[in-house]
């Protein structure tokens, strides 16, 4: 039996960190690590970016691998419509209620 009830989007604090590095410019999952300051971890920004992309925060595409280097292709990751608007509604509920963050 299907639930009638309708799907709350949640945001997590990681979500909501991946979403605001993806604000500047769409980034492969070590990147995202790297520009984190210590706050992602390598063994679950993939984790993360799965579950956003399954709610729709944020859309994958494979890159090609880099010529003449070798290495494997990487997932580069963007910021969707649905997740810069979860990213500002929430920046904007949370500066309403803890004044300190918009500081």
């Amino acid at each position: 039996m299907a639930d009638s009830h309708p799907r709350v989007l949640t945001l997590s604090p990681k979500e909501l960190l991946v979403l605001e590095l993806l604000r500047e410019q769409d980034s492969y999952g070590l990147q995202l690590v790297a520009a984190s300051a210590g706050r992602l971890k390598r063994g679950t920004v993939y984790v993360t970016l799965g579950r956003m992309e399954e709610k729709g925060y944020i859309t994958s595409k494979l890159e090609a691998a880099p010529s003449g280097v070798g290495g494997l292709p990487r997932r580069i990751y963007a910021a969707t419509p649905l997740g810069r608007r979860m990213f500002a509604a929430w920046t904007s509920g949370a500066k309403q209620l803890v004044p300190e963050v918009g500081r």
